[in-house]
């Protein structure tokens, strides 16, 4: 079973009609939403970013590990030092659609972009909105395939419904399997199902909806992604960690909730993984 398509048959889907299937499901994906040159381009930035070395507070590839996600590690808030990378964040494609979602003007909190090399772990099933505290409200997600992302590479799945819950407290991941320490069991009566994109598809979904992905299985497959994540403008508080800004790239200052962190707490690596 694979999450619903959500292509209209020939016809774009309506705001309403986008609206109500967010408010059901939890997510949506708006397929096609960036050109195939513009992701390439993208992948071809962080590419040539990975090569030059460490951003300091924001990527640290270490080349000689044999863990492949600390080769190629995730790059973390790249909008902040790339002007490509704040291009895809603020643009106004997503915010389109994103207005829609919230039913008001939007801030950006962060972006990050996932390289998932081939045998990397996954990141255990987690709630977004338990990093990063948008209150009130929750934040939304836009997950940009920059390649094809299937479960031959890792690829995404979502639980419909947990988008109704409230967060729940994580137990601790599988190290084996997840990079991040947090996992939250899919809730009993509801299944976990994948999603399938295509490069420049984007997946947007609610901060309570838990999703996650396993492991790369594959031996030449990347599995590169660019994420933003998102609070309505009536939102009062957020992390510290994540400094908001309009779509238009102004700084708007929102006062801080407790604890907020990153997007994922890490493991500490315990020597070669």
């Amino acid at each position: 079973m694979t999450a619903k398509d959500n292509r209209a048959s020939g016809a774009p889907v309506g705001p309403e009609a986008l609206r109500r299937r967010f408010a059901e499901d939890g997510f949506t994906v708006a397929h096609g939403l960036f050109r195939h040159g513009e992701v390439r381009r993208l992948c071809g930035e962080f590419a040539a970013l990975h090569a030059a070395g460490p951003v300091p507070g924001h990527f640290a590839p270490e080349p000689a590990a044999s863990d492949p996600l600390r080769r190629f590690p995730r790059v973390m808030q790249p909008h902040e030092f790339n002007a490509l990378a704040r291009g895809f964040l603020l643009d106004a494609r997503l915010r389109a659609v994103l207005e829609v979602l919230f039913g008001e003007e939007v801030l950006a909190a962060q972006s990050m972009f996932y390289f998932k090399p081939p045998g990397a772990r996954g990141q255990a099933p987690h709630q977004d909105n338990f990093y990063l505290r948008a209150e009130p409200g929750t934040c939304v997600a836009a997950w940009v395939a920059c390649e094809p992302v299937d479960r031959g590479n890792g690829g995404l799945e979502v639980v419909p419904g947990t988008h109704r819950m409230d967060l729940f407290c994580p137990e601790e991941a599988d190290a084996r399997l997840s990079f991040a320490r947090e996992y939250v069991p899919p809730p009993p009566g509801l299944v976990p199902v994948p999603v399938d994109l295509a490069p420049g598809d984007v997946l947007f979904f609610n901060g309570s909806l838990v999703h996650g992905s396993g492991p790369n299985p594959s031996a030449d497959r990347f599995r590169r992604s660019f994420i933003g994540h998102y609070v309505g403008r009536s939102a009062l508080r957020v992390g510290a960690y994540y400094r908001t800004l309009t779509m238009s790239g102004e700084r708007v200052e929102l006062a801080r909730s407790e604890g907020a962190g990153p997007c994922g707490t890490e493991f500490a690596p315990h020597g070669p993984h």
